[in-house]
């Protein structure tokens, strides 16, 4: 995959790469939702305003764990069990995803999903 695949068909390889994913969004650097798609049957768990804030707060982060890169290693991604949903945050070089789940998955299979979405947005 080469960085002129289109980010939409990205974002919809990640959203069917299991029936239990919920949303899938590619954000730039400054927190900006540059592609993102719902899944199909799926609804937003929060408001659009409320999305995009959180993208920024997601954008914010980043910058402040880059200060820890050096001592302890680059973030590769970031893994929040929630009582609704399970939040990945997988950074790229130039992008940061973003990425919804329904939180009954097991923890072995939500690896996987990790390590498929790493290896389809590797150059990205």
């Amino acid at each position: 995959m080469t960085t002129t695949k289109p980010l939409l068909e990205i974002v919809e390889k990640i959203v069917n790469l299991d029936s239990h994913m919920r949303f899938a969004a590619i954000i730039d650097l400054n927190g900006n939702i540059v592609e993102g798609i719902m899944n199909e049957g799926k609804t937003s768990l929060e408001s659009q305003k409320q999305e995009e804030y959180f993208c920024r707060q997601v954008a914010d982060r980043r910058k402040m764990r880059q200060e820890f890169d050096r001592p302890l290693g680059k973030v590769r991604y970031v893994h929040v069990e929630r009582e609704k949903v399970t939040q990945f945050v997988i950074y790229t070089k130039r992008k940061t995803l973003f990425v919804t789940i329904e939180p009954e998955l097991s923890i072995s299979r939500k690896m996987k999903i990790i390590t498929s979405i790493k290896r389809i947005t590797a150059n990205i």
